[in-house]
């Protein structure tokens, strides 16, 4: 018995700043491409923190080592015909262009452009609030920094576009 291969699998790279939707989007197609039929995983930068990485700090070669191995795991995701949803801060440009490296073409960078006074105001986690009580927290966009994406496959800004709509430009950008 033959099976059919696997559909090409794609790594989003879902980056930004904290609270600018990047989990949202990423739990947003990963269940619109499982209503088409193909595997999703999402990879929270959150959740890969309290468990595989949970022994990372956050100094920048801490963050490149996070975006190192869950691109790791994108790539085995893919491989295997999954679709990889990382939703990962990722603040810098090595970091970001070593997960492409690893991953290769099936890499799709997708830069979450809220502007940082909407993600303050968000601020679902409090990150912001207990940035602004104690400098030098090394929070992402208080006192640390983002590099945005030189040239990212698509740059989507939560602020002005709604959930539903960027999910379809994501998946008319993969062919989807």
């Amino acid at each position: 018995m033959n099976a059919a291969p696997p559909a090409k699998a794609n790594t989003w790279w879902f980056t930004g700043l904290p609270a600018a939707g990047k989990t949202t989007l990423a739990q947003a197609l990963a269940g619109h491409l499982r209503a088409l039929g193909q595997a999703a995983c999402v990879l929270d930068g959150d959740r890969i923190r309290q468990g595989l990485n949970k022994n990372l700090g956050f100094s920048t070669l801490d963050r490149e080592e996070n975006m190192r191995r869950v691109a790791e795991i994108a790539k085995l995701l893919n491989e295997s015909g999954i679709h990889a949803l990382v939703a990962l801060v990722s603040p810098t440009l090595a970091g970001r262009t070593n997960a492409r490296r690893i991953v290769g073409e099936n890499f799709i960078e997708v830069h979450v452009a809220t502007p940082l006074p909407v993600c303050q105001q968000r601020d679902p986690k409090g990150l912001y609030a207990r940035a602004l009580a104690h400098p030098g927290s090394g929070l992402t966009g208080v006192d640390a920094p983002f590099e945005i994406p030189e040239t990212p496959e698509i740059i989507i800004d939560t602020s002005i576009m709604r959930t539903e709509e960027a999910v379809f430009r994501l998946l008319d950008l993969a062919g989807a």
